[in-house]
């Protein structure tokens, strides 16, 4: 049997249980070099069960839609933000946790500018572009020890505009 999960667009709210959403809406915490910059203050909730929080740049190959989602992953040990180097949006999915495997996964669409940080140990699909460059900055946890767990789904789910 085959699932079709719909898109839809990213919001904090819609979000919240998975994660943060990174982006510049409403007004600035406060405007620092001479006002001509506005300060967006502590937008990610960063966590880390050990080691240190590190920068690395991913490039991903971008998708298409439909996109068949055969596996989700999480890090038990560590936040991850993925911040885009371009204005282009890309795909976000998440699942629940449910007794320690995912729920029905939820699939966002980011608007132009959005980021999003997934919280600890939050099932969350493979970095999804949806056109080039698919360039990121991602800050997640450099350590040691394995940080990764994936599930792979039995029955297929796509996920369509």
């Amino acid at each position: 049997m085959t699932r079709m999960i719909a898109i839809q667009p990213l919001t904090a709210q819609a979000f919240a249980p998975f994660g943060d959403v990174l982006d510049v809406a409403g007004d600035p915490d406060k405007l620092i070099n001479q006002g001509m910059c506005g300060r967006y203050h502590d937008r990610a909730k960063l966590d880390f069960s050990d080691g240190r929080a590190g920068i690395s740049l991913f490039k991903a190959i971008p998708r298409d839609l439909p996109l068949k989602l055969d596996m989700v992953e999480r890090h038990p040990d560590g936040s991850q933000a993925f911040l885009p180097l371009s204005q282009e949006p890309f795909l976000v999915v998440v699942a629940p946790d449910q007794g320690g495997v995912p729920g029905l996964p939820l699939a966002f669409r980011t608007a132009p500018g959005q980021g999003v940080n997934y919280h600890r140990g939050v099932w969350h699909g493979v970095l999804t572009p949806l056109s080039q460059p698919g360039l990121f900055a991602v800050v997640d946890r450099i350590g040691d020890g394995p940080n990764l767990q994936e599930h792979w789904f039995k029955d297929a789910i796509l996920i369509g505009p």
